[in-house]
């Protein structure tokens, strides 16, 4: 779910790589990396700049070899704009001005690009791979609603066009059809299936902490609406937790540290954000909200991580119930 607006921090053998759209698992020369239809991708910042020489090298110089065999590309996955990209920010500003406060985005475009997905005038891979002259029209009335929309929009649509052709034809060898890859992949050959959520559950667009959250599912459901997998092919379902609380941008956090211990949390953990580059905020670890992920996500075990950035702290807390009008409550209010 989602797109590069998530960035995922992957240390192997003392590598350190930054993922935004790469599954983690394209480290492994072994595995297939698949990207299905919830995660966008966009022509200017992510995958398909990644496949530019520079990246590519940069890519080479770390050890990551012949990933483009072994990646593939979902062709039902929507396209991030550069106009989606630039509206998100528009949005910010705008909400900024109208009420005083603004929901935090990363300005990736994802927001936009899933209301153009909802509105169904959203453009996909398979819509970039088949008829051009069709997509090029769409393209145009699509970037001619957010114009009006956004009247200090610009959009540059004849060159955004001939980059597009030109991305369609690097990346047309990794797509294929999303659904029945994966109903091969279930069906075939005895195979190690593992599924990369991004983002976390309090950022789901239906359960989180809402408005501050993200426009996709970041719950277990999404490898169902995001892969086409039925719900009884799901097996363990693995929790990743760390051992205090983050946050990017705002949004409620009753256990956040706004003193010298969220300093040393924020500094010992090296939190800030790996596609904003913002200071995550910190706090001690919520356990009513991690219980309110476990209730809707049903996980089956929990990776706790960086438990050794408390090692420095004699004594540490735990956020272990909410209290409404006076009286503790069993729920995630």
């Amino acid at each position: 779910q989602g797109g590069n607006n998530a960035g995922h921090t992957v240390v192997v053998d003392g590598k350190e790589y930054d993922f935004h759209l790469f599954p983690s698992g394209i480290i492994n020369p072994k595995a297939i990396s698949f990207i299905d239809t919830k995660n966008h991708k966009s022509k200017s910042s992510s995958l398909t700049s990644q496949m530019k020489p520079k990246h590519v090298s940069l890519f080479l110089l770390t050890g990551l070899k012949d990933w483009e065999k072994r990646l593939i590309i979902s062709d039902r996955a929507h396209i991030v704009f550069d106009f989606h990209q630039a509206v998100d920010g528009l949005q910010e500003v705008q909400r900024q001005a109208q009420e005083g406060k603004n929901i935090g985005t990363t300005k990736k475009g994802i927001g936009p690009t899933y209301s153009s997905k909802a509105a169904r005038t959203g453009l996909r891979i398979c819509d970039l791979l088949s008829d051009f002259e069709e997509f090029s029209s769409r393209f145009k009335n699509l970037a001619q609603q957010y114009k009006s929309m956004f009247p200090t929009l610009e959009v540059d649509v004849e060159g955004q066009l001939k980059k597009l052709k030109g991305y369609a034809e690097k990346i047309r060898p990794m797509v294929r059809d999303g659904v029945y890859f994966m109903y091969e992949a279930l069906h075939g050959a005895p195979k190690k299936i593992l599924v990369e959520g991004a983002n976390a559950a309090l950022l789901d667009i239906d359960f989180g902490t809402y408005p501050f959250v993200t426009s996709s599912n970041c719950t277990v459901g999404g490898v169902c609406t995001g892969l086409g997998v039925p719900p009884q092919h799901i097996g363990d379902v693995y929790g990743v937790v760390k051992a205090y609380t983050t946050r990017v941008g705002i949004g409620a956090f009753p256990t956040e540290q706004i003193n010298e211990i969220g300093d040393l949390l924020q500094s010992r953990g090296h939190e800030w954000g790996v596609t904003t580059g913002r200071k995550r905020r910190c706090g001690w670890l919520d356990l009513v909200i991690l219980k309110y992920a476990h209730m809707i996500n049903g996980f089956t075990a929990l990776a706790l991580t960086k438990l050794d950035i408390l090692d420095v702290l004699d004594e540490i807390k735990i956020g272990v119930a909410y209290k409404l009008g006076g009286k503790r409550i069993p729920y995630f209010p």
